[in-house]
């Protein structure tokens, strides 16, 4: 692109709309207009000047600010979309079954919630590319502005052409006695003002508070880092929340802490009483029932030793004992281990005993453990019992088929084959805790004895190493919104004209009434001429035409 050469002399780069040295309009539109846009001082955006090739259209594409508002909308719209049924992380079922919950509890929506990937939908690809675009856009439409308005303010010289004073919202033009004592009485106000006060060849620059022009950007910078440490959390290490249910006894590798494992050595709670507590809750408990004191889970700890292969629960080291409670986490590496739910008398196993329905004679005991049940159990006399089909959540009869409704053994039900030396062939026999059915009459039964019960703790596993990054992100944020809400870019040209005549003329990027105040003050102190606010004017005159209708 061909530089623009003003009537200055000064080579602006193309698209510039006001010339970096002397302010002149450079195009038809900022000549034929009576005041000049000074957001970025005029200066050459690239988004507004190159347009040819596909990176052009790229960084345009991003550098508009109705794309950036399009990319918000879009995120918040998708981010309330994800909260009108549970997330994954609160549904209480495995991946595998994920889509049949949200089909059986939310119907057709539910599938396709489930398929669109609102179901995990901080960690679906489309809602990280709309972040990655977020920040994509607020970069590049930094960039294609902060960079030429830093240059323009870097450069701006302290006397400015008469075209690009008159340009101005507040202007001002007139005869003094003594210019050049005005000048200096001018400069001494203004300094007193606390300007920055830049004097050349009879012209005055006075500038304040210039710092305030980056608050916006200080402000992109902000969200930037904040998106950043969104984005890092999608790399492994970065974030962990997990959920663990895992039983009385059971010791289980500990999900998204790679290495370590956690045993459940017992499960506590304790409940208040009218009789034992404060008479602050006897109102409470004779409403509820019954409210939670405290609930904890006795733990142990283990890490892999060594030598130990990945998921290898036998050669694995102690590391320390400890009860989480409510409040009170298991923390290790990083990693915090929170209490945050539980399940009471969940079935553990079951007894059965095999009898002879003639004589009610016992064959034998068997127990039969609900969580790893065996295929087969071999009891006094030879007799056997195999258990060809496990239902652990009996749903009842669909398609003329037997249905568990989950993997939890919530109402166990079994088909077993028993096998004795009078019936070597077997007996098959359905049987549920309530229910025992027959193909044909049988001369032996599977009788239910007792069931052992233990409770089930439900843990949160916590990392988060970008927590730091987010809260230096917002403090950014918040320094970049102090500095452009509450203070604000000044400016003040004063210079001689022709004999002893004054050119006066201000900016500011907002609070114009203190502006006007301050050169009030300088007005007064160095004789000035009279100035006019072309935006006060233009609104009396409104005002004056309508009444005038």
């Amino acid at each position: 692109m061909s530089k623009i050469k003003c009537q200055c002399g000064h080579e602006n780069p193309f698209g510039t709309v006001l010339c970096e040295r002397c302010g002149r309009p450079q195009t038809e539109e900022a000549i034929q207009s009576e005041t000049v846009d000074m957001r970025y001082e005029g200066s050459a955006r690239r988004s507004q000047t190159y347009k040819r090739t596909i990176i052009d259209k790229i960084w345009n594409f991003f550098s508009s600010v109705k794309i950036g508002i399009s990319i918000i909308i879009a995120v918040l719209v998708t981010s309330a979309i994800g909260t009108i049924f549970p997330q994954k992380l609160y549904v209480p079922v495995s991946d595998a079954e994920l889509g049949d919950y949200y089909e059986r509890l939310y119907g057709f929506f539910g599938v396709i919630y489930y398929k669109l990937g609102f179901h995990d939908m901080y960690n679906s690809w489309w809602f990280i590319t709309l972040v990655g675009m977020l920040g994509t856009s607020i970069i590049i439409a930094s960039v294609d502005r902060v960079i030429p308005l830093y240059k323009s303010l870097k450069k701006q010289r302290t006397k400015r052409h008469p075209s690009f004073m008159k340009r101005q919202r507040i202007y001002g033009i007139g005869p003094v006695n003594d210019a050049d004592e005005s000048i200096n009485k001018a400069a001494e106000k203004l300094k007193n003002l606390r300007y920055n006060v830049k004097i050349e060849d009879g012209a005055i620059l006075a500038e304040k508070n210039r710092f305030s022009r980056w608050g916006p950007y200080v402000n992109h910078t902000g969200l930037i880092i904040f998106l950043s440490a969104i984005l890092l959390r999608g790399i492994p290490g970065f974030y962990v929340d997990e959920t663990l249910w895992i039983r009385e006894g059971e010791t289980l590798e500990i999900p998204g802490a790679p290495g370590y494992y956690i045993e459940n050595n017992g499960f506590t709670i304790e409940n208040y009483s009218i009789e034992e507590d404060d008479e602050v809750f006897s109102t409470a408990l004779e409403r509820v029932g019954m409210i939670a004191k405290n609930y904890q889970t006795d733990v142990s700890l283990y890490k892999n030793a060594d030598d130990a292969l990945p998921g290898q629960t036998e050669n694995i080291e102690f590391v320390k004992d400890e009860s989480i409670i409510v409040n009170h986490p298991l923390t290790f590496d990083g990693y915090s281990i929170f209490q945050m739910d539980f399940r009471l008398d969940e079935l553990k196993s079951m007894t059965f005993q095999l009898t002879e329905k003639a004589t009610e004679e016992s064959l034998g005991e068997f127990k039969i453990d609900l969580i790893n049940p065996e295929d087969k159990y071999e009891l006094e006399n030879g007799a056997i019992v195999e258990i060809k089909e496990y239902y652990p959540d009996y749903d009842g009869i669909k398609d003329g088929e037997p249905h568990s409704k989950s993997p939890i053994p919530n109402n166990p039900a079994f088909i077993f084959k028993m096998i004795t030396p009078e019936k070597p062939e077997g007996e098959m026999s359905f049987v549920a805790i309530r229910q025992t059915l027959e193909t044909e009459e049988n001369d032996y039964k599977a009788n239910f004895l007792s069931a052992e019960t233990r409770d089930i703790s439900g843990l949160t596993i916590r990392k988060d190493r970008t927590l730091y990054i987010l809260l230096f992100g917002g403090i950014v944020f918040m320094i970049g919104v102090s500095q452009g809400s509450y203070w604000n870019h000044r400016r003040i040209w004063i210079q001689k004209g022709e004999g002893n005549e004054i050119l006066l003329a201000s900016h500011t990027n907002k609070n114009w009434f203190a502006l006007r105040k301050e050169i009030e003050q300088v007005q007064e102190h160095a004789d000035l001429p009279e100035y006019e606010d072309r935006e006060d004017t233009e609104s009396k005159l409104d005002d004056e035409e309508g009444d005038f209708n």
